[in-house]
């Protein structure tokens, strides 16, 4: 016999930590974070008025790189990781290249989730954590078959890694996840005492 795997999923996953002026950059960010979760009138609003509950600049702000060195240096860094990334998952990009569309920074508060979703008209997404303290909420990625499976019976509960229908990977503090855009993830419900921060953003070929 033998057993073909086909359609992979995969998720990147790469820490800054040994990156040149890591704790500068990510101090700079975590200020600045705070600093737009003060002063972004329309984004708290927005918040407010669909439940986030926390601050997110996904909705009214899509200038952050240019508002502060720590966004572009940080756009910098992740774009290089996507190019990585695409070349991994053997993209055709003759011609054309990974581009950061957009950036956006995210403050759960304690009780705080972010409901399952996708990133449409995007490449790739990602986030980066500036904050994760301990107890915080994981991120959770749903087998993008899910919806199709009919009767298929569930997995066994200690099976691989690849058979799972959902996969949590809990991340630290300097850590980036990327994936594929139409892949469905979520944040449960964050259970830590502190805030969890991170910045999200989505590629596109250019």
């Amino acid at each position: 016999m033998s057993v073909s795997r086909l359609f992979s999923t995969d998720v990147y996953a790469a820490s800054l930590v040994d990156s040149r002026g890591f704790e500068d950059l990510n101090a700079d960010l975590a200020q600045m974070v705070a600093a737009l979760a003060s002063d972004d009138a329309a984004g708290v609003q927005w918040c407010k008025e669909n439940g986030y509950d926390g601050y997110t600049s996904y909705s009214s702000l899509d200038d952050l790189t240019r508002r502060a060195t720590c966004f572009r240096d940080l756009g910098r860094l992740v774009t290089k990781h996507a190019g990585d990334f695409a070349s991994y998952l053997e993209m055709d990009t003759v011609g054309r290249r990974i581009t950061l569309d957009s950036m956006w920074v995210n403050l759960l508060r304690p009780g705080g989730r972010h409901p399952a979703h996708i990133h449409p008209h995007s490449v790739l997404s990602g986030t980066y954590y500036v904050s994760v303290p301990r107890g915080s909420a994981a991120i959770r990625f749903e087998d993008p078959r899910l919806g199709l499976m009919m009767a298929a019976p569930s997995p066994i509960p200690d099976c691989r890694l690849d058979r799972q229908r959902f996969v949590s990977l809990e991340p630290r503090v300097g850590d980036l996840f990327l994936w594929e855009s139409w892949l469905r993830h979520e944040v449960p419900v964050h259970k830590a005492r502190a805030e969890r921060i991170s910045v999200s953003f989505n590629f596109r070929l250019s």
